[in-house]
């Protein structure tokens, strides 16, 4: 039987034993799992670079929308103030004084032996300031249009020429103004018709007597 003899059975063992090397193994498998880091961070730096890229869209995107935003609240601003005037004027024109139906009132409240001598109205204005737009962030404090209050005072002078002037004339003439329909939904129930001074007995040309009175009409107050 042949015998065989393997020279290179010591450099066979000797590679084998290298290949084996537990420090060669633990290189290598370091190596690939620095190569899964690196390979993981590039795809997180990616994601984040993507997610970036979207975040600023969006903030351009908000940043756009914003702006119209706050263009939108202001023309709703100019509008409601726009409304708010043309209703001021709506409500000026039907509620301002109309100096002939006050005379027509006085000719349809008239007595006997009583004589209308004067009439004076005074109309006063007050001023209330607008109050502007304010802006506190996003928070927007509408304007408030400026308001004026209105204070009519009319005032009537008279004579009473009857059998006793200064009596039951005065106070007729006075309840007659009172119930009168224009003159009863403005004075309601509270306000009354001032009887504000009322003159001793004047002798009359043709040898009578009269006395001067006068009598105060106090608008309500108005505020448009």
């Amino acid at each position: 039987m042949p015998i065989r003899l393997n020279l290179l059975a010591e450099a066979q063992a000797a590679e084998d034993l290298r290949r084996r090397d537990p420090v060669k193994r633990a290189i290598w498998i370091g190596g690939f799992l620095v190569s899964l880091m690196l390979i993981w961070s590039l795809t997180v730096q990616f994601k984040a670079m993507l997610a970036k890229s979207q975040l600023s869209g969006v903030e351009s995107e908000m940043a756009a929308q914003k702006a119209e935003h706050q263009a939108v609240q202001e023309d709703v601003q100019k509008l409601t103030m726009a409304t708010n005037k043309l209703g001021a004027l709506r409500l000026l024109s039907a509620s301002r004084l109309l100096h002939g139906t006050v005379l027509n009132a006085f000719q349809e409240s008239v007595v006997d032996d009583v004589q209308l001598m004067k009439l004076k109205i005074d109309q006063l204005y007050s001023t209330i300031e607008e109050v502007k737009p304010k802006t506190n962030g996003s928070r927007i404090t509408p304007a408030v249009p400026a308001k004026v209050t209105e204070r009519i005072v009319a005032t009537v002078e008279a004579r009473d020429f009857s059998a006793n002037p200064g009596d039951e004339q005065v106070k007729k003439y006075q309840a007659r103004l009172t119930a009168h329909p224009y003159f009863q939904p403005l004075l309601g129930k509270t306000n009354e018709i001032e009887l504000l001074t009322l003159s001793r007995p004047t002798s009359s040309l043709d040898g009578g007597a009269y006395v001067e009175f006068s009598l105060k009409i106090r608008y309500p107050e108005q505020t448009r």
